[in-house]
């Protein structure tokens, strides 16, 4: 890092970090007691303080890794700076946890845009401070720094544990990988995510070996064919039935099988993956999660999804490939048909703004769902577009993950988008400082519309004395 580089990103993270302790301090003040999911989060970890490890709460679904990482803060600094009664790991000294997590993430945020578009010497380092700004403020994310929910943690752990595995030390990021796991089961998904990137890495170097004998000049010659992916399909599963290759690739990725195996040991032993309250959290084939995600990148990262350039694009390839379109067209509906399930919190929390997506756009008549599968399909089209700088594999390698950690939930909810959004958007090119600059202008117009919401427009419920607030 060059020392103006490293003078600008010292001057954000310091004023993100000023803006957001005022805004702490702010939704602190209108929210002083627990709040939706807090309810359940901070009685527990306030046990772990009193050290009551025993104690649990059946409806909360995670490990503890939260409360436990929360008293091995706030214990220490209460000893250090002298605090004693109701301050120590009361609600704000709790939340204040992710403020901390939230300033971590932007540090790791800058460090893999750093190490994986290192080979762009285009890229500036004002462009990647930005970037890294603009991902620290996402919207979904960055509300719940300010709140005591799993999601800040579980993020810091996984980015931390993607940039360990980066830079070749699978030791460390397995065991990272399992700090995540500890916060969110589910991110064991995104263990196999850094397991992939090595397998994808090797797989590429042999791919490019296979070309060379054929005398092709570049991989991505045949990109996008549907003779090129049969034909690489075809290698992946010659090179997947060697003994040689699989003993090569479970040497270098040792780390993560071992954590993966415990996660297969903890689920046999749990009787599932769901720790606490089960009923509400029912794995099944919800397929339609992918058509949402996709919705949701489109709206999250319309400076790269939403050009004239890619409509123009798209629109040819529609006409180049009408058949393989189609196809696509009636698999879509067949999924959505088939396989949508609306859970019960979707209909009944008025408090999220699922609630709202749901109710104005997809009940407003049964065939809305099907409406929107070519916004569907010019989404999924151009989201795989944005990628065609990675290799074959590491994007059929992303894709596989994304339908494990996506596809199982029967909830809709943003939360659980994430961190699939996140390795989507550090993977692809750099845009423009124009469109960079638009980017984190709604990122920032959307949070602040978020937090107005939260704060200043409460309400009731008619059996509850309780304020009730709009959040994600």
């Amino acid at each position: 890092m060059e020392r103006a580089e490293a003078y600008g990103f010292s001057g954000a993270m310091s004023g993100a970090f000023l803006l957001s302790c005022l805004l702490f301090a702010a939704i602190s003040r209108r929210q002083r007691g627990p709040y939706m999911d807090e309810v359940f989060h901070v009685p527990q970890a306030q046990a772990y303080c009193h050290g009551r490890f025993l104690q649990w709460d059946p409806m909360i679904t995670t490990l503890p890794g939260l409360y436990l990482l929360s008293v091995g803060v706030v214990k220490p600094a209460a000893w250090l700076l002298g605090w004693t009664g109701s301050v120590v790991c009361s609600v704000g000294m709790l939340r204040f946890i992710n403020l901390l997590f939230s300033a971590g993430n932007f540090y790791l945020l800058y460090l893999l845009l750093s190490k994986i578009h290192q080979k762009n010497k285009a890229v500036s380092g004002f462009q990647r401070i930005l970037s890294a700004l603009t991902l620290a403020v996402f919207p979904t994310l960055y509300f719940f720094t300010f709140l005591y929910y799993t999601d800040p943690g579980s993020v810091f752990f996984t980015l931390f544990s993607y940039l360990m595995c980066l830079y070749g030390n699978h030791k460390t990021s397995a065991l990272l990988g399992f700090c995540g796991f500890m916060f969110r089961q589910t991110n064991i998904v995104w263990t196999v995510f850094c397991a992939g990137n090595v397998v994808a890495e090797k797989l590429n170097e042999a791919w490019k070996i296979e070309l060379q004998k054929k005398k092709d000049e570049k991989i991505s010659s045949r990109k996008g064919s549907f003779s090129d992916l049969t034909r690489t399909l075809q290698f992946l599963v010659e090179y997947l039935l060697s003994p040689k290759n699989i003993v090569t690739l479970a040497a270098l990725t040792w780390p993560y099988i071992i954590l993966v195996s415990l996660f297969f040991v903890f689920v046999f032993i749990n009787g599932g993956i769901v720790v606490g309250d089960r009923s509400s959290h029912e794995a099944c084939l919800h397929f339609p999660q992918l058509f949402y995600f996709l919705s949701f990148t489109a709206f999250f990262s319309f400076p790269h999804l939403l050009t004239p350039t890619k409509i123009r694009k798209f629109l040819l390839s529609l006409r180049k490939h009408p058949v393989q379109y189609s196809l696509v067209t009636v698999i879509s509906l067949f999924l959505i048909w088939k396989f949508t399930y609306v859970h019960k919190y979707l209909l009944a929390d008025n408090r999220h703004y699922t609630f709202y997506v749901w109710r104005k756009v997809f009940q407003r008549h049964e065939l809305v769902k099907y409406l929107l599968v070519p916004f569907y399909i010019f989404a999924g089209w151009s989201f795989a577009d944005t990628l065609k700088s990675k290799s074959i594999f590491w994007i059929l390698m992303y894709f596989v993950c994304l339908l494990a950690v996506t596809v199982p939930q029967k909830l809709l909810e943003f939360r659980y988008f994430i961190l699939p959004f996140l390795m989507y958007r550090l993977n692809i090119p750099f845009l423009s400082l124009y469109r960079q600059l638009v980017e984190l202008a709604f990122y920032i117009l959307v949070n602040a519309v978020t937090f107005y919401l939260f704060l200043n427009r409460t309400f009731q419920w008619e059996n509850s004395d309780e304020v009730q607030r709009f959040m994600w």
